[in-house]
């Protein structure tokens, strides 16, 4: 009894559920009668859990600390995170509480960006000595029930020359700070508290005194609870914005308690809105709306082209802000910043890409990575803003080079709408030659590139001046109305009586002979011809009844498809009428030869009427 009593005040000492596991009370056998051996193969039964009472600090975060050492590759049942008292599906997105993640570079904001919209739409790279992130990108993060609005902006530096990317990159963020509410200033645990993270906190504490900060220890997932964290949480609030939460951006640790944290001040935000911040107006109301109409679906619009054409500052411009980064560095923009913004009663979504270079195979690093980002903002967009430089145009003999021909090509291939936008026109305003010359080659150009969509929509701007902004978004809605595009069947088969019959056949023996002809799929317009018989529509044919498509029902400019389909032939019906008897008699005679005589069936029904009164 003495060892029990030991291990009882180990147990209550240590709050260790295994070791307390074994001072249940359980029949002593008697001395005198030895234990029968376990039997071979055959595990022993695990015993019950000793309960504890509350003060004796038995928890589920013990219980989950001391799993490993007893039970791998096993889940447990955590304990559940309370739920918030607000509704956050239901608040309007433009009240939803904003965060922005601040810190050094390569501290991992873009990593828990990624972690907390649920996707992989910011560039995360390792580059100590540079800046992979230099715009504000936005995004609405999930995490548990709570529902908000989430910057991602770049590694501030302070000591920054004055002009240089860091410094601008710098302004920037200081600019967005009063579109926000919280801030998650985040540190890399372990390389320590460096003397960048205390002039970030200064500057923090300068331009953003009245926004809530929380500190986030990131990259902690490899390092020991009780050693290293705590010291680096004593250490981290050297910084002075309270207790820090320790997370990993990469594995997820951490996120419930960041949740707990953010919790209460959220509802607390969410309490001081009128109406709570919900959406008084039905939010299926629009959409159930628009699903008629696919024309007034939001607008998924990217902007691409080479590197230096102005895709930035035509971005800020259409946006009416300085939302990224500009300047004459050539590859200035490395992430694809996404943006929304209304026009014309309109939700349009708009991509800012990096600059398409053509492919060396040289590229490594977030050159790299902003090349492939590029290729795939391009096949999730629904117009393409193709931009290209005036200036450029007027010094060479070709308006479009290797990588816009791409571009527009692929766009095309893809079935994306597309607007050729001209961008630097200001440049050329003082020679009237070269004006008159890129505004007559640029939609010559275009249409021998891509003869096989005629009418590509070209207009000419100036981004730094503001000038054209109008016209560049009335042609994009303009493009995605007929991108948008559809027929019915019976005004498209009216349509195909008239245009077949002005058709100049060859033979009209040889005529495909369409039944009907109808649009299955808009977004881009598709059609199907269903033929009868062995002949099918040519090449020719098929671009004559697009031409006519484009001409008579104006939905040029943009990629059309038509597929041909034949009719299978209907089975011939078998008659199941019996025959009353064999078309063949067999004549009888006195030798042994016999003779088989054919009848009609005229003389067959008239020996089998005889055969029977007989």
């Amino acid at each position: 009894m003495g060892a029990a009593a030991v291990l009882l005040r180990a147990a209550l000492r240590r709050s260790r559920p295994a070791a307390a596991a074994l001072l249940l009370p359980r029949t002593l056998p008697s001395s005198k009668v030895p234990l029968p051996p376990p039997p071979i193969g055959r595990a022993l039964p695990l015993l019950p859990r000793l309960p504890f009472p509350a003060g004796f600090g038995y928890s589920s975060v013990a219980e989950e600390s001391d799993l490993p050492s007893r039970t791998k590759g096993k889940s447990t049942r955590r304990s559940p995170m309370k739920q918030s008292r607000v509704d956050f599906t239901k608040v309007d997105a433009a009240l939803l509480p904003t965060i922005i993640l601040v810190g050094r570079p390569n501290v991992g904001k873009s990593a828990l960006f990624n972690r907390l919209i649920r996707r992989r739409e910011a560039l995360v790279y390792n580059t100590p000595g540079d800046h992979v992130t230099r715009d504000i990108r936005e995004g609405v993060a999930k995490l548990g029930d709570l529902r908000f609005r989430v910057l991602d902006s770049a590694g501030l530096e302070t000591a920054a020359t004055s002009g240089s990317i860091l410094a601008r990159t710098a302004d920037m963020t200081g600019n967005v700070l009063a579109r926000s509410q919280f801030a998650i200033f985040l540190i890399d645990v372990r390389d320590g508290l460096q003397p960048l993270d205390l002039e970030v906190g200064q500057w923090l504490r300068k331009h953003a005194s009245g926004i809530r900060t929380i500190v986030a220890m990131n990259k902690s997932e490899s390092l020991d609870e009780h050693g290293v964290l705590t010291s680096a949480a004593g250490e981290a609030h050297r910084l002075g914005f309270g207790d820090p939460v320790a997370i990993s951006a990469e594995t997820g640790l951490g996120m419930a308690e960041l949740y707990e944290i953010l919790r209460p001040v959220f509802e607390e935000y969410m309490f001081q809105l009128p109406n709570n911040g919900l959406n008084q107006d039905d939010p299926t109301s629009e959409t159930e709306a628009a699903e008629g109409d696919e024309s007034k679906l939001p607008l998924q619009l990217a902007i691409v082209g080479r590197p230096n054409v102005g895709k930035s500052t035509l971005l800020n411009t259409l946006l009416q802000e300085n939302r990224v980064l500009v300047g004459p560095e050539s590859g200035l923009t490395r992430d694809s910043i996404r943006a929304q913004f209304q026009f014309d009663n309109r939700s349009i979504y708009l991509v800012d890409t990096a600059g398409w270079m053509e492919r060396s195979g040289k590229e490594k690093g977030p050159a790299s990575l902003s090349v492939v980002q590029s290729r795939k903002n391009l096949m999730r967009a629904h117009i393409v803003a193709l931009v290209l430089d005036a200036e450029k145009i007027a010094k060479s003999k070709s308006s479009m080079n290797h990588p816009e021909v791409v571009i527009a090509r692929q766009a095309i291939e893809e079935g994306r709408g597309l607007v050729v936008v001209v961008n630097k026109m200001d440049l050329l305003r003082e020679n009237q030659r070269l004006l008159d010359k890129v505004l007559e080659a640029v939609p010559k150009e275009i249409q021998t590139v891509i003869p096989q969509v005629t009418g590509i929509p070209v207009v000419f701007v100036s981004a730094l001046e503001g000038r054209g902004r109008i016209a560049v978004m009335h042609q994009v809605i303009e493009t995605y109305e007929k991108w948008c595009f559809r027929l019915s069947t019976s005004r498209l088969n009216r349509w195909l009586r008239k245009v077949m019959s002005r058709h100049s056949w060859k033979d009209s023996a040889t005529q495909p002979k369409v039944k009907y002809f109808t649009q299955v799929k808009a977004r881009p317009p598709t059609f199907v011809a269903f033929l009868s018989g062995k002949t099918q529509l040519s090449d020719t044919d098929i671009r004559f009844l697009t031409k006519s498509l484009k001409e008579d029902f104006n939905i040029g400019g943009i990629p059309i498809r038509i597929l041909q389909r034949s009719i299978p032939r209907k089975a011939s019906v078998k008659t199941n009428i019996k025959k009353r008897g064999s078309g063949i008699i067999r004549m009888k005679t006195d030798k042994r030869t016999k003779f088989l005589i054919p009848l009609s069936h005229n003389v067959l029904r008239h020996h089998q009427s005889a055969s029977c009164v007989s």
